[in-house]
């Protein structure tokens, strides 16, 4: 797991007439290599909505013709109104359409304007953006120090100076998954399950037609694409920055790990584009996919969509002296240190994820392993999860058992130096660039923001 350096873990300091709203203006700003779809109007606002505190989210409440995703909703509803019905301090779910909330500026947009979600979910990678911000509320004083222990190392990407500001509902392990039928219609078997990268090109070469891509990484540039890339760095050894915080990504392991992917497109084995306009399920059954680089939470949306459906999955296989290493994604529960009433919602995101309560343990344990397809981030819940059978499946506990304990937490670069690892990858995968002139132009420009960056330790 990553190791946080926390002596520069403090709020951003800022210069004579920088407020706060600009400096969050500044940070969405900086992440507009991002796609940008057009911002939701009549959504709802911390200020537009009267007293009650607002929880922005992309589950629910909402209807659906996708049984999941009703799941899911009800699971969110459930849980607020739970609260409600026992605290004098109400809440309100607010539901943005996905693409909005993980592509769009509506978030970092609210923040800047003073309108922001007194309640929201962040990744890892947004994490720096909001906390060096002034965003996120400490939430250590409303945790029994057992809870903060039952978490473990899943809280060590979301803490500065040994506090807690973001408290994770799910770990979602990346691995390869892959078609069981073009698998063995290719003569292939379990024993074929490649350990190497060239044995990975290799065997997606085989399985590739005209109409279907042997293997699949991801394409679109954003947080999503650079988070599935860092395994395949790590594993040659690669850092983005080392233990000291000094830049690194000008090495031997960044250009072999931007070279896998070239290579992949290059010669054909990967698609340039994501088979079935991103549907993996779809993709599978439609005969268009022999594997493809994705994580657990796909495993509940084949229980859902495609139940008869038989694939595999594997862990990520390596390159000549490397060793495994998988990324480890999963959103927080944070609460906004500006908001209406900072202490209800920083006690709402404990209460609902990180106390020792039979109800809080249960209701990860419910997302985890009964809405979702997930690893849960509290030693108590996955032992929960484990007894009530949600990891007896074969799958399941494959990720459980063999693809999740190499994992690494997702990093937490904040988007300057996300968009100059975003830029080498985009380059050498689509536009064909060197792999050492990428990885030089990219290191540059990470040391380059480095040299005047103040805020919470990147690393």
């Amino acid at each position: 797991m990553l190791q946080h350096g926390n002596e520069a873990g403090r709020p951003a300091t800022f210069s004579p007439g920088t407020s706060r709203r600009r400096f969050l203006t500044a940070m969405a700003g900086a992440g507009s290599a991002v796609a940008t779809p057009a911002l939701l109007t009549g959504c709802g606002t911390a200020r537009a909505k009267g007293g009650n505190l607002q929880f922005w989210n992309f589950y629910g409440p909402q209807r659906s013709p996708d049984p999941a995703v009703n799941a899911q909703s009800k699971w969110f509803v459930d849980m607020v109104a739970r609260w409600n019905a026992t605290h004098k301090a109400r809440i309100d779910l607010v539901h943005l359409p996905q693409p909005t909330y993980l592509n769009g500026f509506k978030l970092p947009s609210a923040f800047a304007t003073g309108e922001g979600p007194d309640i929201f979910l962040l990744s890892p990678g947004d994490f720096l953006r909001y906390y060096n911000g002034g965003v996120l509320a400490d939430l250590t004083p409303y945790m029994e120090k057992a809870a903060i222990e039952d978490f473990g190392s899943a809280l060590d990407s979301r803490k500065v100076d040994g506090k807690v500001y973001a408290l994770p509902m799910e770990i979602e392990p990346l691995a390869m998954f892959y078609a069981q039928d073009v698998w063995e219609k290719a003569g292939l078997s379990e024993a074929d399950i490649p350990a190497t990268w060239d044995q990975m090109l290799d065997i997606g070469d085989k399985l590739r037609t005209g109409t279907r891509a042997g293997l699949v990484f991801e394409t679109n540039p954003g947080y999503y694409q650079n988070f599935t890339w860092y395994p395949w760095l790590w594993q040659g050894g690669g850092e983005v920055l080392d233990e000291h915080g000094n830049v690194a990504f000008d090495s031997k392991a960044t250009r072999q790990a931007l070279r896998l992917w070239q290579d992949a497109v290059g010669h054909g084995i990967a698609p340039r584009t994501l088979p079935a306009a991103g549907d993996v399920i779809g993709g599978f059954k439609g005969g268009n996919v022999a594997m493809w680089q994705q994580g657990i939470w796909n495993v509940s949306s084949f229980k859902a969509f495609a139940p008869k459906y038989k694939y595999g999955v594997f862990k990520l296989p390596t390159p000549p002296g490397g060793r495994y290493v998988t990324a480890l994604g999963g959103w927080s529960f944070c609460a906004n240190a500006q908001g209406r009433d900072p202490e209800a919602a920083a006690e709402f995101c404990v209460w609902a994820l990180g106390s020792m309560k039979d109800h809080s343990i249960n209701r990860m344990v419910e997302w985890c392993v009964g809405t979702k397809s997930d690893v849960a981030p509290r030693d108590s819940a996955l032992e929960r999860g484990s007894a009530k059978g949600g990891y007896d499946s074969e799958i399941m506990k494959r990720f459980k058992d063999e693809i999740f304990p190499g994992g690494r937490a997702e990093p937490r670069y904040p988007p300057v130096v996300y968009k100059a690892i975003s830029d080498a990858i985009q380059g050498t995968m689509l536009a064909g660039h060197g792999v050492a002139d990428e990885a030089e132009r990219a290191a540059r420009s990470i040391a380059a923001y480095t040299k005047s960056y103040k805020g919470a330790s990147l690393i």
